[in-house]
């Protein structure tokens, strides 16, 4: 038996230097004549461990961390002389499972469930046979023995949502355009723009025909005529991974005319774009595509009735594609083993910032953020302070929420959403107030111009924030800002301006005394509240200054922060101790 050596050469390890390890690795493997077949493979996900080489020997896995090129001939000299255990490099315990290596024994992937990154990081990446041996395209051949309708009912069944982040439910998208007549568009979203955000790439430069085979089973089941894939161009090592895996598709008819003698017709056209963030939103996609600039529309008409060029069109993500393949390949029975009852299924996940273990992870939806953060990622070196999800439409959730499941319903109540599945993890060395300043400079920088509300809002949003920052802002400002954010969010005409605010509401809900503090007029923040011995009197508004307490004659009244200027008459005049005062500071 041949022995195998494996080297993850996705973006990650290239970008830690694994190149010079492979050109190291081969160059003496040739001067020692060594019998090992050399595979550069995808991202298995331990970002943090690159350049990572796995030994299998006699079907048994040895995997080594961060081995530069100046570690290479050591390691290689190890493994001739059969100390496996004894290098100080290797870091899992050698596990055999015919031939594939089972990493579960270690703490980053215990709590993980590789359904669509099963192949990332172990096959060759644009290896069809290696694909095929993996249960690759047995997907698609069922789909082709099923009619659409039935398709639609196992992804019904399967609960499936969109993985793009907004997390429409898969099936429902696809009823809507499969009823319609006429020429068809399908659309992969390949746009992933959002700051720590990689999941996409890493599984296209890992395993790109399970996007493909999930493409042409929506296509099938849509019957639609044609395919798109708009990736930005940002993405060298994807999209020329993705242009390889296409031609190879159609050199064995799995894309084309006559698909597998099906007498289905299908291809797919790859489009680059600019690297607008926008661009993720579908109207502005739809356009970019056209060739116009990429400015989102109002809806409706939805894509499902007037999308490209107006003809129906669906777009789906690059994960959402991925799950459609698992879920026709093993069962949807054996999908829906995994998430909760509304959320089934699998999220991947880019895990950055202050965290130990970095890495792309896949998770079973509904798994708790705290053991994301502490168990898979290994927690923080210093003390944890937040972690932010959904990029610059998401939140930031303090540790009192870090017991929430993740899925699409549960974090959206606590100002945090699901979005493309980025999560940073930050410790206490991290100014909320510039997290906040941070991605709402990235939505103003992003913003297309064409409402008022994003366009504006995001700037004046982005000014006071910086008053803030360098304590020049008044209370007053501050008040500005939240009552804004709303405005915003109501108003906007597409996604990114109406998630623009989430940055800013969420830090000052969970981490306002950062924001008071570095007001110009911190002193006089003082909070004064109605409470329960309220005998409906009056005299609290009568003397108010600003008209910032509600209420009629014989009823309890109320104190309007957003117009209160703490000036504390209202609590001195009181006889009756209805009113309390808190320091917020």
């Amino acid at each position: 038996m041949v022995n195998t050596i494996k080297i993850g050469m996705a973006t990650c390890g290239l970008a830690a230097g694994a190149q010079k390890t492979y050109d190291k690795l081969v160059q003496l493997i040739t001067n020692k004549n060594l019998d090992y077949e050399v595979k550069k493979v995808g991202c298995i996900g331990m970002c943090y461990n690159e350049p990572l080489i796995e030994f299998i020997i006699d079907n048994k896995s040895y995997t080594y961390k961060n081995i530069t090129q100046d570690k290479v001939e050591l390691l290689i000299n190890n493994i001739l002389n059969k100390k496996y255990k004894n290098n100080m490099l290797e870091y899992t315990e050698n596990v055999k499972i015919s031939g594939v290596p089972e990493k579960s024994n270690h703490a980053f992937f215990r709590d993980q469930v590789k359904i669509i990154t099963d192949n990332c990081g172990i096959i060759e990446p644009l290896s069809l046979e290696e694909y095929k041996q993996r249960n690759g395209f047995s997907g698609l051949k069922k789909a082709f023995n099923l009619k659409p309708e039935e398709i639609i009912s196992i992804i019904e069944k399967s609960k499936l949502r969109g993985r793009g982040g907004a997390g429409f439910p898969t099936a429902m998208k696809w009823k809507f355009i499969a009823s319609k007549q006429g020429e068809k568009f399908l659309v992969c979203n390949f746009d992933e723009g959002d700051p720590g955000a990689f999941m996409n790439r890493s599984l296209v430069e890992g395993d790109p025909y399970k996007l493909i085979e999930g493409m042409v089973i929506a296509a099938y089941t849509i019957k639609a005529s044609k395919g798109f894939i708009y990736v930005r161009a940002e993405y060298p090592l994807a999209l020329k991974t993705l242009r390889k895996a296409l031609d190879i598709c159609r050199e064995n008819n799995y894309l084309g005319s006559n698909i597998l003698g099906t007498g289905f017709n299908f291809n797919i056209e790859i489009k680059l774009g600019a690297g607008a963030y926008v661009c993720g939103e579908e109207t502005a996609l739809i356009e970019s595509i056209q060739g116009n600039r990429g400015n989102p529309r109002a809806k409706p008409p939805f894509p499902s009735d007037k999308g490209l060029w107006n003809k129906p069109t669906n777009i789906n993500n690059v994960g959402t594609f991925a799950h459609v393949t698992k879920i026709l390949q093993d069962g949807v029975d054996e999908y829906i083993k995994y998430g909760t009852e509304k959320s089934k299924g699998t999220k991947v996940i880019s895990l950055t910032g202050k965290v130990k273990r970095t890495g792309m992870i896949e998770v079973p939806l509904g798994i708790k953020l705290r053991k994301i953060v502490f168990d898979i990622g290994g927690g923080t070196t210093k003390k944890f302070k937040a972690v932010q999800i959904g990029g610059p439409s998401g939140g930031c959730l303090p540790e009192s929420e870090l017991d929430l499941g993740l899925d699409y319903d549960t974090i959206i109540e606590k100002g945090a959403i699901m979005g493309s599945g980025g999560i940073v993890v930050m410790d206490t060395d991290t100014d909320m107030v510039s997290v906040a300043k941070f991605f709402v400079n990235f939505s103003t920088e992003e913003s297309c111009g064409k409402c008022t509300p994003c366009r504006e809002g995001t700037k004046v949003m982005l000014y006071y924030l910086t008053k803030i920052l360098n304590k020049d802002a008044t209370l007053a400002e501050y008040k500005e800002l939240k009552k804004l954010c709303p405005v915003i969010k109501d108003t906007a005409l597409c996604g990114l301006g109406q998630a623009s605010p989430n940055p800013v509401l969420s830090t000052i809900k969970y981490f306002e005394k950062e924001y008071l503090t570095k007001l110009k007029d911190v002193k006089r923040l003082t909070q004064y509240t109605i409470n329960d011995k309220c005998i409906r009197c009056g005299i609290c508004k009568i003397d108010c200054p600003v008209n910032a307490i509600t209420g009629k004659k014989g009823e309890k009244h109320f104190i309007d922060q957003h117009k209160c200027t703490h000036c504390g008459l209202c609590y001195s005049k009181c006889k009756f101790k209805a009113i309390d005062k808190k320091k917020l500071l």
